[in-house]
């Protein structure tokens, strides 16, 4: 006799969200939730439109985009170690609003943080309820502020990775392989790091996907993230693509820095996130240490989304303030399910809490000082006053936005000294800056182009930093070839043409 056939396969396991309410009742949840995310996140980046920039990022995308728009070609005679999404991002903001203002890219970023905290809180609803939704939302956005100013107010480059980072997630977690992979590959178009969203979605396909349709499932989710980043890749130049976001980056992220320095930022970002999400925290760590998060069985991928943030925060040694952002959506998912299991009154202080810290971050942003950008302003004052539009120049220094605010093209398409010495954040103390360590063929590349389009003013703004020109003899000799000091400002010296 045959054997009877076996039983069949039981089905993945799957989120245990409540029981739906009626769509009458959905659609008037996300109708009374989706205004007040739209006003929180409007509210918490007030203080980005109260100054013209925030951080020198900034400075190097408005450029960019000018130069993008003027018919430069990225990774070409446009570059930077980033992906292109964000600075076509721009260039697109600044085609309806002007190159003059940074209103577009500012208007933006709000839209990103509204997307994220709608995204969050759609995930933490799924898993643990609409109490649990909107909590995750509102801490979302409030933990969003939680970081020095320059790096919660900037239109930066993880502020435009989240949105798709969090819809990878919130895509994997209902089975939707390829909306994931989409998502995915905007998050890595914007950021590198964005990859490492990569982890929860790799937990969710054999949780996720049935049994017999786990190959298929991951073909589709890693395929449909190929195909736009190859896209992109033959929108610009494909070879210059894997050099500017890949292979071209060794040396920037090697650590070779300041100890001292590393250990400082670490422990001063690490507690002003701490100090935003003060109100929440006792319950999360409570959570944590019982093992209920509050979000149901089956959280793996909560753990390994959270891992991959940590990770990609600290790539490189340099923990930034705004590399702390990455951790955002994870956490307030965390402490959203830590919140839906105390009582309601303590769940309401735990958010006052940190509606009132988030208040006070943005006191901060609104009354910190602009002493960066005063520097360059008064430097691209002087570039103005003494050029004419159209002339090129070349400023020495680590502040792009000195050619943004001059509004003079830039005379290389290297746009800081850090690509030609490799200088960054975190660099004090270290030997590894220098022209020996610049960007593959830079300074040949930068040699043709100044004396192709010699720039009629040079601005060496080192002011003493590691890539002055007593480090550079390159520069040093070029400059002194052709080049006389006519002005000093605050410490930069001015140099325009002699005698040649």
């Amino acid at each position: 006799m045959l054997a009877p056939p076996p039983p069949p396969s039981p089905p993945p396991a799957t989120a245990p969200a409540a029981a739906l309410p009626p769509p009458a009742v959905r659609d008037r949840y996300w109708w009374r939730l989706l205004p007040a995310l739209a006003a929180l996140a409007l509210l918490v980046r007030l203080p980005s439109f109260t100054r013209p920039l925030w951080n020198p990022d900034e400075g190097y995308l408005a450029v960019q985009a000018r130069m993008l728009a003027a018919g430069g070609s990225l990774y070409d005679t446009v570059v930077d170690r980033k992906p292109p999404l964000v600075p076509w991002l721009y260039q697109a903001s600044f085609a309806l609003t002007g190159d003059t203002t940074l209103l577009g890219p500012r208007l933006l970023a709000v839209l990103a943080w509204l997307l994220t905290a709608a995204f969050t809180a759609s995930l933490a609803r799924r898993h643990a309820g609409p109490r649990a939704g909107i909590a995750a939302g509102l801490l979302c956005l409030l933990l969003s502020a939680g970081l020095s100013p320059a790096d919660t107010q900037a239109a930066s480059f993880e502020v435009f990775m989240l949105p798709a980072t969090v819809a990878a997630v919130w895509c994997a977690d209902r089975a939707h392989w390829c909306g994931a992979g989409l998502a995915l590959a905007a998050a890595f178009l914007a950021k590198q790091t964005g990859l490492a969203v990569l982890l929860p979605l790799l937990w969710c396909v054999p949780h996720r996907a049935p049994a017999g349709d786990r190959a298929r499932a991951l073909g589709l989710l890693l395929g449909s993230a190929a195909l736009p980043v190859l896209l992109a890749a033959l929108a610009t130049a494909p070879r210059g693509f894997l050099f500017w976001t890949l292979t071209g980056s060794g040396d920037y992220l090697a650590f070779s820095g300041s100890l001292a320095t590393l250990a400082g930022r670490v422990l001063v970002n690490t507690a002003l996130l701490a100090a935003a999400a003060a109100g929440v925290l006792p319950a999360a760590l409570a959570a944590v240490r019982a093992r209920r998060t509050g979000l149901g069985p089956g959280t793996g991928w909560l753990w390994l989304w959270l891992a991959g943030a940590a990770l990609a925060t600290a790539l490189g040694l340099r923990f930034f303030g705004h590399y702390f952002l990455h951790l955002v959506p994870p956490l307030a998912l965390l402490g959203a399910g830590a919140l839906v299991q105390v009582p309601r009154r303590a769940r309401r202080t735990a958010l006052a809490v940190c509606a009132a810290c988030c208040a006070l971050f943005l006191a901060w942003g609104l009354l910190a000082p602009r002493t960066g950008y005063e520097h360059s302003r008064r430097v691209a004052a002087e570039i103005a006053r003494r050029t004419a539009p159209g002339d090129a120049v070349l400023v020495w220094g680590m502040h792009p936005e000195t050619y943004w605010l001059a509004h003079r093209p830039p005379a290389s398409r290297y746009l800081t000294a850090g690509l030609l010495t490799n200088f960054g954040g975190g660099r004090t103390g270290t030997t590894a800056v220098g022209e020996r360590w610049a960007v593959r063929g830079g300074w040949s590349t930068f040699r043709r182009e100044v004396a192709a389009r010699p720039p009629a003013l040079v601005v060496d703004d080192a002011r003493g930093a590691p890539y002055r020109l007593s480090r550079t003899p390159t520069l040093r000799r070029w400059l002194r070839e052709g080049y006389v000091p006519v002005a000093r400002v605050d410490g930069a010296v001015v140099y325009g043409a002699g005698e040649r």
